[in-house]
């Protein structure tokens, strides 16, 4: 089940985000929890050296994996001003709306089906080529095309979108 990310905006005490998506909170601490179920049946199944090593890197995979999750929230966000704001493990990139030159959902095959993936191509100030940036439901904690509605509500989808 995915939790709504919008949530009262705890992590922003200044306020700055008018609207956030992350991964939710609910599957981070999964993940953790996951890693330590997994870190203990390394422990318990010493006997199995291959084992105990396989099931203890699986055991620090999710934590790894919780941790960037983590590290990144809020994954997407819309500023006050009116700005789209992306947090990345290289840091936090704004970009205004000129800087937007594609958004919109593509359907791409995922485990025997086909799921909505939010796309934005971006041209940051400065630079000549645009850059290719996709988000998932992982990403946003959200549909991604309930994103691109609140992008476009907000004027932040380019009219050739």
């Amino acid at each position: 089940m995915w939790i709504n990310p919008v949530d009262n905006f705890s992590n922003d005490p200044q306020g700055v985000y008018e609207e956030r998506w992350a991964t939710p909170v609910v599957a981070i601490a999964a993940l953790v929890v996951g890693g330590f179920a997994l870190g203990i049946g390394a422990v318990l199944s010493s006997t199995d050296a291959a084992g105990t090593f396989l099931v203890g890197l699986a055991a620090v995979g999710m934590w790894v994996i919780a941790a960037l999750a983590a590290a990144q929230r809020p994954r997407l966000a819309i500023t006050r001003d009116g700005s789209l704001t992306m947090k990345r493990l290289g840091g936090i990139r704004t970009f205004s709306r000129a800087d937007i030159v594609r958004v919109k959902i593509v359907r791409y095959p995922r485990l025997g089906r086909r799921v909505p993936m939010l796309e934005l191509d971006i041209r940051p100030p400065g630079e000549d080529d645009d850059r290719l940036i996709i988000f998932g439901r992982w990403d946003l904690g959200t549909d991604p095309r309930d994103v691109f509605d609140a992008l476009n509500t907000r004027g932040l989808v380019p009219p050739n979108s």
